[in-house]
Protein backbone atom coordinates (compact mmCIF):
# COMPACT_ATOMS: atom_id res chain seq x y z
CA UNK A 1 0.00 0.00 0.00
CA UNK A 2 0.94 3.31 -1.05
CA UNK A 3 0.38 7.19 0.40
CA UNK A 4 -1.10 8.96 -2.35
CA UNK A 5 1.22 11.91 -1.47
CA UNK A 6 4.40 12.09 0.33
CA UNK A 7 3.41 12.65 4.36
CA UNK A 8 4.15 15.63 6.37
CA UNK A 9 6.75 14.94 9.65
CA UNK A 10 6.01 16.91 13.15
CA UNK A 11 6.16 15.90 16.57
CA UNK A 12 3.35 14.76 18.37
CA UNK A 13 1.57 17.67 21.24
CA UNK A 14 -1.17 15.54 22.93
CA UNK A 15 -3.28 12.58 21.34
CA UNK A 16 -6.92 13.10 23.13
CA UNK A 17 -10.71 12.56 22.55
CA UNK A 18 -9.69 9.13 21.31
CA UNK A 19 -9.64 10.50 17.41
CA UNK A 20 -7.93 13.93 17.62
CA UNK A 21 -4.22 14.30 18.15
CA UNK A 22 -2.57 17.90 18.32
CA UNK A 23 0.79 17.29 16.13
CA UNK A 24 3.29 20.95 15.33
CA UNK A 25 4.57 20.41 12.03
CA UNK A 26 8.27 20.78 11.15
CA UNK A 27 7.60 24.34 9.24
CA UNK A 28 6.77 25.27 13.07
CA UNK A 29 2.98 25.40 12.52
CA UNK A 30 -0.01 23.50 14.73
CA UNK A 31 -2.63 21.50 13.10
CA UNK A 32 -5.30 19.04 14.63
CA UNK A 33 -4.94 15.91 12.77
CA UNK A 34 -7.83 12.71 12.77
CA UNK A 35 -6.21 10.01 14.75
CA UNK A 36 -8.06 7.03 12.95
CA UNK A 37 -7.35 4.46 16.19
CA UNK A 38 -10.43 3.58 18.75
CA UNK A 39 -7.61 1.96 21.07
CA UNK A 40 -5.50 3.14 24.01
CA UNK A 41 -2.26 3.64 21.63
CA UNK A 42 -0.48 2.90 24.57
CA UNK A 43 3.20 3.15 24.33
CA UNK A 44 2.41 5.33 21.22
CA UNK A 45 1.15 8.64 22.26
CA UNK A 46 4.13 10.00 24.09
CA UNK A 47 4.18 13.90 23.59
CA UNK A 48 7.55 15.20 21.53
CA UNK A 49 7.41 11.89 19.52
CA UNK A 50 8.32 12.13 15.93
CA UNK A 51 4.80 11.61 13.73
CA UNK A 52 4.06 11.61 10.41
CA UNK A 53 0.33 12.99 9.02
CA UNK A 54 -1.09 12.71 5.07
CA UNK A 55 -2.81 15.84 3.99
CA UNK A 56 -6.14 15.13 2.33
CA UNK A 57 -7.36 17.28 -0.57
CA UNK A 58 -10.93 16.62 0.52
CA UNK A 59 -12.62 20.54 0.43
CA UNK A 60 -15.43 18.67 2.58
CA UNK A 61 -12.86 17.35 5.50
CA UNK A 62 -13.20 18.89 8.92
CA UNK A 63 -9.59 17.35 9.81
CA UNK A 64 -7.24 17.90 6.51
CA UNK A 65 -4.27 15.96 8.32
CA UNK A 66 -4.25 12.03 9.27
CA UNK A 67 -1.74 10.66 11.64
CA UNK A 68 -0.34 7.72 9.91
CA UNK A 69 2.68 6.81 11.31
CA UNK A 70 5.05 7.00 14.70
CA UNK A 71 8.52 6.71 15.73
CA UNK A 72 8.64 4.63 18.97
CA UNK A 73 11.11 2.24 20.55
CA UNK A 74 13.50 3.02 17.21
CA UNK A 75 11.15 1.72 14.51
CA UNK A 76 8.61 3.50 12.26
CA UNK A 77 4.67 2.19 13.83
CA UNK A 78 1.46 2.38 11.57
CA UNK A 79 -1.08 3.70 13.57
CA UNK A 80 -4.06 4.03 11.28
CA UNK A 81 -6.44 1.37 11.83
CA UNK A 82 -8.11 2.07 7.75
CA UNK A 83 -5.49 0.68 6.43
CA UNK A 84 -5.31 -3.41 8.36
CA UNK A 85 -8.09 -4.27 5.88
CA UNK A 86 -6.52 -2.82 2.46
CA UNK A 87 -3.29 -4.20 3.83
CA UNK A 88 -4.49 -8.16 4.26
CA UNK A 89 -6.35 -7.71 0.91
CA UNK A 90 -2.95 -7.39 -0.31
CA UNK A 91 -0.87 -9.81 1.45
CA UNK A 92 -3.74 -12.84 0.54
CA UNK A 93 -3.87 -11.58 -3.26
CA UNK A 94 -0.22 -12.34 -3.52
CA UNK A 95 -0.31 -15.22 -1.17
CA UNK A 96 1.82 -14.55 1.25
CA UNK A 97 -0.42 -15.68 4.40
CA UNK A 98 -0.31 -19.76 4.78
CA UNK A 99 -3.53 -21.57 4.37
CA UNK A 100 -5.13 -18.88 3.02
CA UNK A 101 -4.86 -19.45 -0.60
CA UNK A 102 -6.10 -20.71 -3.80
CA UNK A 103 -9.24 -18.87 -3.05
CA UNK A 104 -11.54 -17.58 -6.78
CA UNK A 105 -12.70 -14.41 -5.42
CA UNK A 106 -12.38 -11.81 -2.62
CA UNK A 107 -15.41 -9.08 -1.14
CA UNK A 108 -14.70 -6.95 1.41
CA UNK A 109 -17.31 -5.54 4.09
CA UNK A 110 -19.98 -8.72 3.62
CA UNK A 111 -22.84 -8.56 6.11
CA UNK A 112 -23.30 -12.09 8.12
CA UNK A 113 -23.58 -12.46 11.70
CA UNK A 114 -25.98 -10.72 13.94
CA UNK A 115 -26.07 -7.06 12.22
CA UNK A 116 -22.26 -7.65 11.09
CA UNK A 117 -20.20 -7.52 8.52
CA UNK A 118 -16.79 -9.52 7.58
CA UNK A 119 -13.80 -7.58 6.81
CA UNK A 120 -13.13 -10.40 3.88
CA UNK A 121 -15.16 -13.17 2.38
CA UNK A 122 -12.92 -15.04 0.20
CA UNK A 123 -14.71 -18.25 -2.08
CA UNK A 124 -13.42 -20.52 -3.53
CA UNK A 125 -14.74 -21.74 -7.39
CA UNK A 126 -16.89 -24.77 -6.07
CA UNK A 127 -18.83 -21.55 -3.77
CA UNK A 128 -16.63 -22.58 -0.77
CA UNK A 129 -16.51 -19.89 1.58
CA UNK A 130 -13.65 -18.50 4.19
CA UNK A 131 -15.08 -15.74 6.53
CA UNK A 132 -11.54 -13.23 7.61
CA UNK A 133 -11.44 -10.80 10.22
CA UNK A 134 -8.88 -8.57 10.40
CA UNK A 135 -7.35 -7.05 14.26
CA UNK A 136 -4.63 -4.37 13.91
CA UNK A 137 -2.12 -5.16 16.47
CA UNK A 138 0.65 -2.37 17.58
CA UNK A 139 1.46 -2.80 21.27
CA UNK A 140 4.51 -3.81 22.40
CA UNK A 141 5.17 -4.25 26.15
CA UNK A 142 8.49 -6.87 25.72
CA UNK A 143 11.21 -6.51 22.79
CA UNK A 144 10.02 -8.15 19.62
CA UNK A 145 6.62 -9.49 20.76
CA UNK A 146 3.17 -7.86 19.74
CA UNK A 147 0.12 -7.77 21.70
CA UNK A 148 -3.63 -7.66 21.62
CA UNK A 149 -5.60 -6.08 22.30
CA UNK A 150 -4.24 -2.93 24.03
CA UNK A 151 -7.36 -1.81 25.70
CA UNK A 152 -11.07 -3.62 26.28
CA UNK A 153 -12.67 -4.71 23.01
CA UNK A 154 -16.32 -6.27 23.35
CA UNK A 155 -16.68 -5.72 19.59
CA UNK A 156 -13.79 -8.10 19.34
CA UNK A 157 -15.33 -10.68 21.48
CA UNK A 158 -18.33 -10.69 19.51
CA UNK A 159 -16.71 -10.93 16.54
CA UNK A 160 -14.66 -13.76 17.63
CA UNK A 161 -18.37 -15.29 18.46
CA UNK A 162 -19.99 -15.33 15.37
CA UNK A 163 -16.65 -16.40 13.46
CA UNK A 164 -17.29 -19.78 15.27
CA UNK A 165 -20.84 -19.67 14.50
CA UNK A 166 -19.89 -19.60 10.77
CA UNK A 167 -17.84 -22.76 11.49
CA UNK A 168 -20.37 -24.20 13.36
CA UNK A 169 -22.46 -23.77 10.01
CA UNK A 170 -19.85 -25.66 8.19
CA UNK A 171 -17.51 -22.65 6.45
CA UNK A 172 -13.93 -22.03 7.07
CA UNK A 173 -13.76 -19.04 9.86
CA UNK A 174 -9.76 -16.96 10.19
CA UNK A 175 -9.32 -14.26 12.37
CA UNK A 176 -5.81 -12.07 11.09
CA UNK A 177 -3.85 -10.31 13.13
CA UNK A 178 -2.07 -7.54 11.03
CA UNK A 179 1.00 -5.96 13.47
CA UNK A 180 1.91 -2.55 11.73
CA UNK A 181 5.86 -2.27 13.23
CA UNK A 182 8.34 -3.98 11.86
CA UNK A 183 10.26 -4.71 15.31
CA UNK A 184 7.86 -7.90 16.17
CA UNK A 185 8.56 -11.62 15.32
CA UNK A 186 5.87 -13.02 17.49
CA UNK A 187 2.41 -12.18 19.07
CA UNK A 188 0.45 -12.95 22.05
CA UNK A 189 -2.78 -12.27 23.47
CA UNK A 190 -3.11 -9.32 26.38
CA UNK A 191 -4.74 -11.31 28.20
CA UNK A 192 -4.39 -8.90 31.74
CA UNK A 193 -5.84 -6.12 29.39
CA UNK A 194 -8.99 -8.02 28.92
CA UNK A 195 -9.41 -11.41 30.27
CA UNK A 196 -12.71 -11.35 28.41
CA UNK A 197 -11.11 -11.29 24.89
CA UNK A 198 -8.83 -14.21 25.75
CA UNK A 199 -11.38 -16.20 26.65
CA UNK A 200 -13.52 -15.55 23.63
CA UNK A 201 -10.35 -16.43 21.74
CA UNK A 202 -9.61 -19.79 23.09
CA UNK A 203 -13.33 -20.90 22.56
CA UNK A 204 -13.31 -19.54 18.89
CA UNK A 205 -10.22 -21.72 18.32
CA UNK A 206 -11.88 -24.64 20.28
CA UNK A 207 -14.50 -24.23 17.89
CA UNK A 208 -11.99 -24.38 14.71
CA UNK A 209 -11.65 -20.66 13.80
CA UNK A 210 -8.10 -20.39 12.11
CA UNK A 211 -5.43 -17.94 13.37
CA UNK A 212 -2.85 -16.23 11.12
CA UNK A 213 -0.79 -13.52 12.31
CA UNK A 214 2.06 -11.38 9.28
CA UNK A 215 3.94 -8.48 9.67
CA UNK A 216 4.36 -5.20 8.37
CA UNK A 217 7.30 -3.25 6.40
CA UNK A 218 6.25 0.31 7.37
CA UNK A 219 7.52 3.09 5.43
CA UNK A 220 7.22 6.79 5.19
CA UNK A 221 6.42 6.14 1.35
CA UNK A 222 3.76 2.91 2.32
CA UNK A 223 3.44 0.00 4.49
CA UNK A 224 3.21 -3.43 3.33
CA UNK A 225 2.26 -6.85 5.37
CA UNK A 226 5.27 -9.20 4.27
CA UNK A 227 6.60 -11.05 7.54
CA UNK A 228 4.97 -14.29 8.60
CA UNK A 229 4.14 -13.27 12.23
CA UNK A 230 4.68 -16.52 15.58
CA UNK A 231 1.35 -16.78 17.23
CA UNK A 232 2.41 -17.78 20.87
CA UNK A 233 -0.69 -18.44 22.34
CA UNK A 234 -1.35 -21.36 24.45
Amino acid sequence: MKFTAPLVGGRLEKRYKRFLADVVLEDGSAVTAHCANPGSMLGLKEPGSRVWLSLSDNPKRKLKYSWEVIEADGALVGINTAHPNKLVEEALEAGRIDGLSGFASLRREVKYGKNSRIDILLESDAGAKTYVEVKNVHLMRQPGLAEFPDSVTARGAKHLGELADMVADGHRAAMVFLVQRPDCDRLSLAGDIDPTYAAAFAAARAAGVETYAIGCDVRLDGIDAIRPVTLEIA
